[in-house]
C-alpha cells in the first residue's frame, strides 16, 4: 500500500503532541486556594459575627454555603473542646497478679475497714474474681508475722510522756498504750481483766523494750494506776483533766436545762393564773405562780453560780498558762468547797463531781508542778525571777488580735529589751511541752472503734497487725505540720522507712 501524501513527515506522524504527555491542570477555585490559616481566620470571623456572611464570602472569593461549612467546623470543634473527657477512655493498665490481690486485700481491710465477706463480695462483682473467706483470712494471718517482728524491734526509749487507757469489745477489755509526742501506739491488747496484775506484767514487758517514760497520763481507772505503781513505782501518773471536764460539762447542760424547764413551767403557771382571773379563782394560782417563780430564780441562780465555778476551773486552774502549783491547789480547794457547798440544792448531780474532783485534785494538777520546776529552770537560766517567766508564758500564749496582749507584750519587752525575745523562744517548747490531758489516746480510741465494730471477737494476731498499720502508716493531713506524711514510727526514731506494703514483703504498683 502506498504511503498517502500529506502535510506532515512519517516521524512526526508517530509523535504524539507535546498536550497530550503533560496535559494543562484545571484553574482552582478561590475556595481550594484558600490555606489553613486563612480558613480558620475565615471561621473565627464568622463565628464572632462582626461581618455578614456575605461580606466575609465576598472578601474572601468563596460562597456563602463554604463560609457557612468553615463556621460549622469551628462550632463543632469548639464544643469538643469544652465537652468534658469521656469515662470509656483507658486511664491505665493494672497487672492483677497474686500479690497485687493479697496487698490489695490488706489495703481493703486495713485502709477501707473492709470487713472480711466484703473483700470477698467486692473481687466478685468488680474484678470476676472469687476468692473464699478462709482465703481472705489466710491472707490477713499471712502479714501478722512480719508485723510482730516490726512490732518487737521498736525502740521505746524515745518516749517522755505515755498516755494509757482501757477500751472495750464485746465486754472484753483491750489495753491501749501512746506516746503523746508521737502518737506511737506501744500497747494495744486483749485481755481477760484490767486489774492492777494485768497492768503490771503488760508495763513490766514494755519496760524490756525500752519503755522508760518520765511520766504518764490517764483517768481514774484503779486498775491501770495500781498496775503502774506495782511496775514503775518511781513514774508519775498524772490525771487526765479531758475526763473530769467532760463529766462537769455534763453537770452544767443537766442545771441549765433544768432551769429552762423551770422557766417554761412558769410560763405555764402565768397563763393558767391568766385564765383563772377571767374566772375569778385567782388568788390560788397566783399563790403557786409564786412559789414556781422562786424555784425558776434559784435554778437559774444555780446554774450560774456552778457555770462560773467551773469556768474559772477549766480557765484559770487547768490552764498552761495560770499560777503556780500551790496557788492552783488553793484556787482548786476554793471551787471544790463552793460546789460542795451548793450540792444540797442538786445532790445526785453536784455531790458526785464534788467528790471525784475532792479524790482526784493532786492527780489533775501534777501537770502545774513539773510546769513549775521548768519555769524555774528558764528564770535560772536567764537570771530573771520567776513570776517574770510566767508572765512571758501568759503573754505568748493570749490571743495576738486582743489589744490588751500588745500592751502586755510591750510592757515586757521594755523590761528585758534584747533578753524578751530569747526568753520566750525559751517558755514556748516548755508550753508546748505541758501535757494536762490524754487527748491523743482518746483519738486512738475513737480510730479503733471503726476497727472494732465490724467484729464481735478480736484475736491477738489481728490487734498486732492493726497496730503495726497504725503505727507505719503516714499522715495525709494533721494539725501539727510536722506530722504531715510522717509515720507515728517515724516521728518517734526519727528515721524513714519504707511504705508499710513494703515492710510486709510486697512490691507496691507503680505506674509508668
Amino acid at each position: 500500500m502506498r504511503p498517502s501524501s500529506g502535510n506532515f513527515a512519517p516521524a512526526e506522524r508517530l509523535t504524539p503532541p507535546a498536550t497530550a504527555v503533560h496535559p494543562q491542570a484545571p484553574n482552582r477555585s478561590p475556595a481550594h486556594a484558600l490555606t489553613p490559616e486563612q480558613r480558620q481566620r475565615l471561621a473565627l470571623d464568622a463565628l464572632a459575627g462582626t461581618q455578614p456572611i456575605s461580606a466575609l464570602a465576598q472578601d474572601a472569593h468563596v460562597s456563602r454555603k463554604f463560609v457557612y461549612q468553615q463556621q460549622d467546623l469551628a462550632r463543632h470543634a469548639l464544643s469538643n473542646a469544652f465537652d468534658p473527657p469521656t469515662d470509656d477512655a483507658v486511664l491505665f493498665h493494672l497487672p492483677v497478679t497474686k500479690h497485687w490481690i493479697r496487698q490489695f486485700t490488706l489495703g481493703l481491710v486495713l485502709i477501707g475497714h473492709c470487713p472480711l465477706r466484703g473483700v470477698v463480695e467486692l473481687f466478685r462483682d468488680f474484678f470476676d474474681h472469687d476468692l473464699s473467706l478462709g482465703h481472705v483470712h489466710n491472707i490477713i494471718h499471712s502479714a501478722v508475722e512480719r508485723a510482730r517482728h516490726h512490732n518487737a524491734n521498736c525502740d521505746l526509749s524515745p518516749v517522755r510522756i505515755g498516755a494509757h487507757d482501757e477500751i472495750f469489745q464485746n465486754g472484753q477489755p483491750v489495753l491501749v498504750g501512746v506516746d503523746v509526742g508521737s502518737t506511737f501506739c506501744y500497747l494495744l491488747r486483749l485481755e481477760e481483766h484490767r486489774d492492777a496484775d494485768t497492768w503490771g506484767v503488760r508495763l513490766l514487758e514494755l519496760q524490756d523494750h525500752g519503755l522508760r517514760p518520765d511520766a504518764t497520763i490517764a483517768d481514774a481507772g484503779r486498775g491501770l494506776r495500781a498496775g503502774q505503781t506495782l511496775a514503775w513505782p518511781d513514774t508519775p501518773c498524772r490525771g487526765d483533766i479531758f475526763h473530769a471536764l467532760r463529766d462537769l460539762g455534763q453537770l452544767i447542760r443537766f442545771l441549765d436545762n433544768r432551769a429552762y424547764g423551770a422557766v417554761d413551767a412558769c410560763d405555764q403557771q402565768q397563763r393558767r393564773m391568766t385564765r383563772a382571773k377571767r374566772h375569778g379563782r385567782g388568788k390560788t394560782q397566783s399563790k403557786r405562780l409564786a412559789l414556781v417563780r422562786q424555784e425558776q430564780d434559784r435554778a437559774i441562780a444555780l446554774a450560774d453560780e456552778v457555770s462560773v465555778l467551773l469556768g474559772g476551773l477549766r480557765d484559770d486552774i487547768f490552764t498552761v498558762a495560770g499560777p503556780d502549783h500551790p496557788t492552783r491547789c488553793h484556787l482548786f480547794d476554793f471551787v471544790v468547797a463552793e460546789l460542795d457547798a451548793r450540792a444540797p440544792r442538786c445532790p445526785h448531780r453536784i455531790g458526785p463531781a464534788v467528790r471525784a474532783l475532792r479524790h482526784q485534785r493532786d492527780d489533775l494538777l501534777a501537770f502545774a508542778g513539773a510546769l513549775d520546776e521548768q519555769l524555774a529552770a528558764v528564770a535560772n537560766e536567764y537570771e530573771v525571777p520567776p513570776a517574770l517567766v510566767r508572765e512571758v508564758l501568759a503573754v505568748s500564749m493570749s490571743d495576738e488580735r486582743c489589744p490588751a496582749t500588745w500592751q502586755r507584750d510591750a510592757e515586757l519587752h521594755r523590761r528585758l529589751g534584747t533578753r524578751y525575745r530569747s526568753l520566750r523562744n525559751a517558755v514556748a517548747p516548755v508550753a508546748a511541752g505541758t501535757v494536762r490531758a490524754s487527748s491523743v489516746i482518746e483519738n486512738l480510741n475513737s480510730r479503733l472503734r471503726g476497727y472494732f465494730f465490724l467484729r464481735r471477737h478480736l484475736g491477738g494476731a489481728y490487734l498486732d497487725l492493726l497496730r503495726f498499720f497504725l503505727n507505719h502508716r503516714r499522715f495525709g493531713r494533721s494539725e501539727h505540720p510536722e506530722r504531715v506524711n510522717q509515720s507515728p514510727t517515724e516521728l518517734l526514731t526519727g528515721c524513714a522507712h519504707p511504705h508499710w506494703v513494703e515492710l510486709l514483703g510486697y512490691q507496691r504498683f507503680q505506674r509508668n
